[in-house]
């Protein structure tokens, strides 16, 4: 886990694939006036992992790190484990910023969204186990770019990961939890295909979040960088008025 910087406490949650380091890279600018708190999930960098990654099982772990109130940023599949964080611990969560969380359950009667998820399923069903050749099958479809060949090592070890992890659409988020906090919510997606759009409208709806879009990245939303960063710190800002 890696921490930086000084001031209010913000823990970030990576999303798969990618590492704390590789996912959150342009955030560490924000270190000027935050502590920016990255820990790496279960299986990632040097994190150890029982079993395969789950939703389920990192949420607690990302909870213990709220020993002291912070806001909390999740990223993809790391948007629905700081969801269940969240929920753990809602009196130690200043905001939650959840960015285009693959939780295509929210809105599983959307034709789009279950057609996206049909279109995932089969990924796996394909039976490759080839980590490389896995993921750059995957990654057109979830919309972000994967380079150099060979993959570089913490890319290579995402990958290894991302074949046994637990599908993203059997997640069910706490919701109706989330929604009677008191603590202030924002939803970010990428404006880079419908089915984020549907699952983050529904939860922005479910949960009374602030709804926004930061497009030109994909689903690689924090990579935009400075226009990013605008939105979480002022979301931060207006977190710490209130």
């Amino acid at each position: 886990m890696t921490t930086r910087g000084t001031g209010p406490r913000v823990v970030f949650v990576h999303g798969s694939v990618t590492d704390a380091a590789l996912s959150w890279h342009k955030q560490r600018a924000l270190a000027k006036r935050w502590t920016l708190v990255m820990p790496n999930r279960p299986g990632y960098g040097s994190s150890p992992i029982a079993g395969r990654v789950d939703f389920d099982v990192d949420a607690p772990l990302i909870a213990e790190l709220l020993d002291e109130p912070a806001h909390l940023v999740g990223h993809s599949y790391g948007g629905i484990v700081a969801m269940g964080a969240a929920a753990l611990r809602p009196h130690a969560v200043r905001s939650l910023t959840i960015v285009e969380p693959p939780a295509f359950g929210v809105a599983r009667d959307e034709p789009l969204v279950a057609a996206y998820v049909a279109e995932m399923r089969a990924l796996w069903s394909l039976g490759i186990d080839d980590p490389e050749t896995f993921l750059r099958r995957f990654a057109p479809v979830l919309g972000f770019e994967v380079s150099p060949k060979p993959l570089a090592a913490p890319l290579a070890q995402g990958a290894r990961l991302l074949l046994t992890e637990r599908g993203p659409w059997e997640a069910a988020p706490p919701l109706a939890a989330l929604a009677v906090t008191a603590f202030p919510k924002l939803v970010v997606s990428g404006g880079h295909h419908p089915a984020f759009e549907r699952v983050c409208d529904a939860i922005a709806v479910a949960t009374g979040a602030r709804r926004e879009c930061v497009a030109g990245a994909g689903h690689s939303i924090p990579r935009t960088g400075a226009r990013f960063n605008v939105l979480l710190e002022a979301f931060w800002l207006s977190a710490e008025r209130a």
